[in-house]
């Protein structure tokens, strides 16, 4: 019988807890960069002009469609040769989960924008509004009500995707986990800790996404 020790970590707690800082700072720049991003994406997604709807298009396409993971060794390896410029691991696992969010964002956009009945806008052309005082003043503040719930669980993918940035030797939770399973040789200890820290992490945020969820379904239904 295996037999637990947990205290083999204590000299590693300030470890794990730089670990963990890392892994909600990156969270916090990716998802405040992928909403920067999706809201352009999607905004750009609903122009009615091909040349700026078709690339938006192509991006989120593209983004959704590969595993992130493939998409942060690509970023590290291979855009410095397409480019020219070396980039540090820190700068390629922004750029790669920021594009990569942006795109589910920018559908959760787009369709927030699309469930406004076409009426309002109507009405708002009636009255003499362009369509950039319609999207500002009338649709996006009824969309964004609509879309809270998926940005929050999509910003809570976000977090568990930073679990990825180990391969790239970012100091993350997951990698100061592996650090210290190494030197112990107390693997299931270390990462059955790292997950612990995950869940109290993870465990709140996804009840309060849901607990908001229902309280703007019942004030819709109201």
């Amino acid at each position: 019988m295996y037999h637990w020790n947990f205290g083999a970590l204590w000299d590693y707690r300030y470890l794990l807890l730089s670990g963990l800082f890392y892994t909600l700072a990156f969270t916090v720049a990716c998802v405040v960069l992928g909403l920067v991003v999706g809201l352009a994406a999607g905004l750009g997604r609903l122009s009615r002009s091909v040349l700026i709807s078709g690339p938006m298009r192509a991006y989120v396409e593209v983004f959704r469609c590969t595993p992130v993971l493939v998409q942060l060794i690509w970023f590290y390896y291979a855009l410095p040769i397409l480019t020219g410029i070396q980039i540090s691991p820190a700068v390629a696992s922004v750029l790669a989960l920021s594009l990569y969010g942006g795109a589910f964002y920018a559908e959760i956009f787009r369709a927030g924008v699309m469930s406004i009945d076409i009426g309002q806008s109507e009405a708002g052309m009636a009255i003499g509004m362009t369509r950039r005082q319609i999207m500002r003043r009338v649709v996006l503040p009824q969309a964004f009500k609509r879309m809270i719930p998926p940005l929050m669980s999509q910003s809570i993918m976000q977090l568990k995707n930073t679990s990825l940035l180990s391969v790239l030797a970012i100091p993350d939770l997951l990698y100061q986990g592996q650090t210290a399973a190494h030197d112990l040789y107390r693997p299931l200890e270390c990462y059955t800790i790292v997950a612990i820290c995950y869940f109290i992490v993870l465990f709140p945020a996804t009840l309060f996404s849901k607990r908001l969820e229902d309280k703007l379904a019942r004030q819709d239904a109201g």
